[in-house]
């Protein structure tokens, strides 16, 4: 079987749920059996790289750190670049940073300062959208060294968390929603 016949109830069908991880009350959704199968995993990157093709985008940049495998090979699929956002002191060169909020304290993302350049068009991945703070903070930090965002893509989206409200500026496009 072909991956071009993965569909999104596959994906979906391949996460397994472990309740109460990593606290009490959490839900997880865990992608790895998805990504340890081949045609799902292949059939995933289709999905979220769907309406591009080689040439449309610069760059895809992935979320530290399950962002990083589905960024990755998208921007192999695309023939472009790939740029990681990263949690504040994991770069080692230059970097701009932006700080935002968690339910309780903040955190930081970094991208190296010459990773983007003013007007590169830029994919941005992660693998889960739940409140929206990261990637809100990962749309910030590429805007602000003048990047072109395209679009942003989800495997999931934890639709009752309302994540994709603090990204109302820019195109979001989620595989799975819960």
């Amino acid at each position: 079987m072909s991956h071009a016949t993965v569909t999104v109830t596959d994906l979906a069908h391949s996460i397994r749920n472990v309740p109460d991880f990593p606290k009490p009350g959490i839900q997880f959704k865990d992608i790895t059996p998805l990504l340890a199968d081949p045609r799902l995993l292949s059939g995933a990157i289709d999905l979220m790289t769907a309406g591009f093709k080689p040439g449309d985008v610069d760059a895809v940049v992935g979320i530290d750190a399950r962002g990083f495998i589905f960024a990755a090979a998208a921007a192999v699929k695309l023939k472009a670049g790939f740029i990681p956002v990263r949690k504040k002191g994991k770069l080692p060169y230059l970097t701009h940073e932006e700080t935002y909020d968690l339910e309780y304290g903040s955190s930081t993302v970094a991208i190296h300062i010459d990773a983007v350049r003013p007007g590169s068009r830029i994919l941005l991945l992660d693998d889960l959208l739940a409140t929206g703070g990261t990637a809100e903070a990962a749309a910030r930090l590429l805007e602000k060294i003048g990047a072109n965002i395209l679009q942003i893509g989800f495997l999931i989206e934890l639709g009752f968390l309302k994540g994709r409200h603090r990204l109302h500026r820019f195109p979001v496009k989620s595989q799975i929603t819960y």
